[in-house]
């Protein structure tokens, strides 16, 4: 286990999905999109349960990101902080623990969705050593 003061890391189990999902709701953007439900969250910890990265003070979860590795590429997602913890470095004990997984599974790149006016968020990215790719755009289609 990896600690920063009280905080320490762990992954998401399925008692943690209501008070992570009220969790996203204070600390994260874009928390309204489908598929941020329990049958969802409940579903990731069911097929990957070292993917859900959970940064908990006592009972209190205070950071979160999703580390996934589909076999050949990296991808972080719902990278989030309490904002009263913030600064603290709690973003850079789960960015660290997230990229150690992903090296364990011989990853070589990792990649993150970020909301483009997420400005906060780009900071936070940058300061983790990330940049932007300009030149790629995120397509979707609902299913």
């Amino acid at each position: 286990m990896t600690y920063v003061g009280r905080v320490h890391l762990r992954p998401a189990v399925e008692r943690d999905v209501p008070a992570l999902l009220a969790f996203w709701k204070l600390a994260a953007e874009d928390t309204n999109r489908v598929g941020d439900d329990t049958a969802a969250v409940s579903a990731l910890i069911r097929r990957d349960p070292q993917a859900l990265l959970l940064a908990v003070d006592g009972d209190e979860i205070v950071g979160s990101l999703i580390a996934g590795f589909d076999g050949w590429r990296c991808h972080l997602y719902r990278f989030a902080v309490r904002p009263d913890r913030r600064r603290q470095g709690i973003g850079k004990l789960l960015l660290d623990a997230a990229e150690a997984r992903f090296r364990a599974f011989g990853g070589r790149r990792a990649d993150a969705m970020v909301l483009d006016d997420n400005v906060l968020a780009h900071h936070a990215w940058s300061a983790g050593g990330y940049r932007a790719q300009p030149e790629w755009r995120r397509w979707v289609k609902g299913l």
